[in-house]
């Protein structure tokens, strides 16, 4: 097993003007990646990533995830082919279903997430590739298009998922599944890893990258020892990356930034 990587969370119930400051705190503590969430109706996981991006030169960030019923596919590929080309192996993006209600609540909810999830996300990988891709999908329809400035290392696109259906789609069409903090024991990373995995050899495809959100309690005692146990165990169930991030009640992760310090 490759050495797995680790990161921080900053959650979206803090506000954006806190971005920096974590951002600087990470750099300065050795943390490996820094997440954003892109939760209804609160920050913008593009923007804010482009200004994480900007305040450190070595950070990887990532933003897990962008939904996709929101988003225009063209738009998506525009938006991460620039922030790749502008911070070249710096940038993770994740795409995925969303919050189905909150979908609703602004009139974007699909009536089959999983086709629209699939059409989305192969299309974004044909255009970053360079693809000039024409296609009549139920949700998706692209007529010619391709980008003028797809980027020269082509980030890895990861899809987040909780259902069995979502990962072994993540496996089949993206680089990688992201799995969140509610169900992240190591019993269901490695069934999902191993979903995902056994979906990606089906394709054709190389194994996918598995990133894990995890949750943490700032206040319990000898955080950073606690913290990288659960790195441990998670890497041994086959996290590629452990995410950290502190409850919702609780969002700051200064304090686990502060226990991870190398």
């Amino acid at each position: 097993m490759s050495e797995v990587r680790v990161g921080v969370v900053f959650r979206p119930e803090l506000p954006p003007e806190k971005l920096r400051e974590t951002v600087v705190a990470a750099d300065e503590a050795g943390i490996e990646e820094l997440w954003l969430w892109e939760d209804c109706f609160l920050e913008g996981g593009l923007t804010s990533a482009a200004a994480a991006l900007a305040w450190s030169e070595r950070l990887t960030v990532g933003i897990g995830l962008m939904p996709v019923p929101l988003r225009n596919v063209a738009a998506v590929a525009m938006e991460i082919a620039t922030l790749a080309r502008l911070f070249p192996g710096r940038f993770v993006p994740a795409v995925g279903h969303g919050v189905l209600d909150w979908m609703a609540q602004v009139g974007a909810r699909a009536a089959s997430p999983m086709t629209l999830l699939r059409e989305h996300a192969d299309a974004v990988r044909r255009l970053l590739h360079g693809e000039t891709v024409s296609t009549t999908g139920h949700y998706v329809q692209l007529d010619g298009v391709a980008l003028g400035w797809p980027p020269d290392q082509v980030p890895a696109l990861i899809i987040g998922a909780r259902g069995p259906k979502t990962v072994a789609l993540a496996g089949e069409v993206g680089d990688g599944v992201l799995l969140d903090a509610p169900l992240a024991t190591p019993e269901y990373v490695a069934s999902e890893a191993a979903r995902a995995a056994e979906a990606a050899r089906a394709a054709g495809r190389p194994a996918p990258r598995v990133i894990v959100f995890a949750e943490v309690e700032p206040d319990v005692p000898a955080l950073g020892d606690r913290a990288r146990a659960l790195v441990a165990e998670l890497a041994a169930a086959g996290a590629t990356s452990v995410i950290l991030q502190c409850p919702s009640q609780h969002p700051d992760p200064g304090p686990l930034i502060a226990a991870l310090s190398r």
